[in-house]
């Protein structure tokens, strides 16, 4: 799918923004103009700060240093281009074997506050729900399903995300910085630096990524393994955007889109019902993967083939049957999204289509604002990262935070779109056979939706074991974790997958 802004944070941008989120690109009608920053004539950032904090994590206290610091990031020459700002949580007096996790958001051009506050770090703010708003008090809690109990994390802010910053000129910033392959040259050498740094070779390494973060992750995991020279024991990725290739603008023959989307609907009006079980997604998916698929190719010609068509997706979107037989059982995302909260004047986010706000033009024809939930996200995590920096660290610094830059993303040049994420894992795996993996998503996503990375790990060869992949799927959408629940799930699910 063309994706325009990933978060995951959001994740947030994924694969429509990435959080962490993503936004395709035909679904965005407004955009937020910035102006660029000279960030090459400002103060120097300060220097690394660190603090001890404490937060009861899984039942217990788990004290721990929280580092905000700096790498630069060099050319060929030696000259330092960049500058990339992370935040760091350890847990001091463990062992050489207590795992590190390194954890990237989307876009491009998402900060990784949204795993940071949102998902596994050890303080959270509230978002990405029904019912959070922009205006609520940006104070963050503990975090009962952090991961910090079982691994160090690191989350590292791309540059022109964050407070990370280009000191070149707008030319090679672009060369240098936004674009898919050398993005994930200098991301990768960020994480050697740092366990250069910290004298972390020897730990069990761990790469995470939402969204565009985990069209990020398996590469960065590939070239660590293949270029620079360090194992990676896992990869977690999170709502990824995966295979650009397989969305909305394959061909015009191509019945995946159709194919991938329909179940994240199905998904969401089961949950509306308060029917949503695994149980019956799996009666879904078989319908998408088999009559469904079959009766789209069958094409407008075969009158009985439509009207099993428009008959069942109505049945399972909830969607006005005339509509339905309007578009040929081929439901778009953009008119899903307004079309299912019509009555109540209300739109659904493409990162969970049952958060909604109200439509500020009900009576367009076409959508005329941004995705709520992505909107809504900005503030209570912009506020609460940069008090925890500047207030609590007391890492001191008058620069802007950007938690998402539409800038970083607009000028990122995206390349072919193919599936080098998937062909870079499947040689990583093939590579170590210790590497374990683990994709997740929420049930509800349109951004990135599940069943493409379904339909991505039924493709890929069994390297000898019954599952060398896990996918897991809960209630929720692009920011699944956001939902008490299910951020719990999730976080059994790595404990697990962690060794304990």
């Amino acid at each position: 799918m063309s994706k325009t802004l990933h978060l995951s944070a959001l994740l947030l941008l994924a694969a429509q923004t990435t959080p962490a989120l993503a936004q395709k690109a035909e679904k965005t009608e407004t955009k937020t103009t910035e102006t660029k920053d000279d960030d090459s004539k400002r103060p120097p950032l300060p220097a690394d700060r660190t603090i001890t904090q404490s937060a009861r994590i899984g039942g217990r206290v788990v004290t721990y240093k929280a580092t905000v610091g700096t790498i630069p990031v060099r050319d060929d020459k030696g000259k330092e281009i960049g500058q990339v700002v992370y935040t760091a949580y350890t847990v001091p007096g463990g062992d050489v074997q207590r795992p590190v996790t390194f954890a990237f958001n989307g876009g491009p051009g998402a900060s990784s506050v949204y795993l940071n506050m949102g998902a596994v770090g050890p303080k959270r703010v509230p978002f990405g729900a029904q019912g959070d708003a922009p205006s609520d008090a940006p104070v963050t809690t503990d975090n009962p399903n952090s991961w910090l109990d079982f691994t160090d994390l690191v989350f590292i802010d791309p540059i022109g995300t964050g407070f990370s910053r280009s000191l070149v000129d707008e030319a090679e910033t672009k060369k240098a910085f936004y674009a898919n392959d050398p993005d994930i040259k200098y991301l990768s050498k960020v994480v050697y630096d740092w366990l250069v740094k910290e004298g972390r070779l020897r730990s069990p390494k761990y790469v995470m990524g939402e969204s565009y973060g985990g069209y990020r992750a398996p590469r960065i995991a590939y070239e660590l393994q293949s270029q620079i020279g360090v194992g990676v024991n896992g990869l977690v990725m999170v709502s990824p955007y995966l295979d650009p290739a397989s969305g909305d603008d394959a061909t015009a023959l191509s019945p995946l889109p159709w194919m991938i989307d329909l179940p994240s609907m199905a998904a969401a009006q089961l949950e509306r019902q308060g029917k949503l079980t695994p149980e019956a997604m799996a009666g879904v998916e078989a319908y998408a993967r088999g009559d469904y698929l079959r009766d789209l190719m069958r094409g407008r010609s075969d009158t009985q083939a439509v009207d099993r068509l428009v008959s069942r997706v109505t049945e399972l979107t909830g969607l006005d049957p005339a509509l339905v037989r309007r578009l040929g059982g081929r439901i778009d995302t953009r008119t899903y999204l307004r079309e299912i909260h019509r009555n109540d004047s209300t739109i659904g986010s493409i990162y969970d289509s049952n958060v909604t706000a109200f439509d500020p033009f009900p009576w367009s024809s076409q959508q005329q604002s941004n995705d709520p939930l992505l909107d809504s996200l900005i503030a209570p995590t912009t506020s609460a990262m940069v008090d925890f920096v500047t207030r609590e660290v007391g890492w001191k610094t008058d620069a802007r935070y950007h938690a998402l830059s539409y800038e970083v993303n607009s000028a990122w040049d995206r390349g072919k779109p193919d599936d080098t994420p998937v062909t870079d894992l499947r040689k990583a795996i093939a590579n170590d056979p210790k590497m374990k993996v683990m994709i997740v998503h929420g049930w509800d996503d349109l951004s990135c939706p599940y069943f493409a990375s379904r339909l991505i790990v039924d493709q890929m060869p069994s390297y000898g074991v019954a599952q060398r992949v896990h996918l897991n799927v809960y209630p929720g959408g692009h920011m699944f974790y956001s939902r008490t629940d299910s951020g719990a799930a999730f976080r059994r699910d790595a404990m697990a997958m962690y060794g304990g």
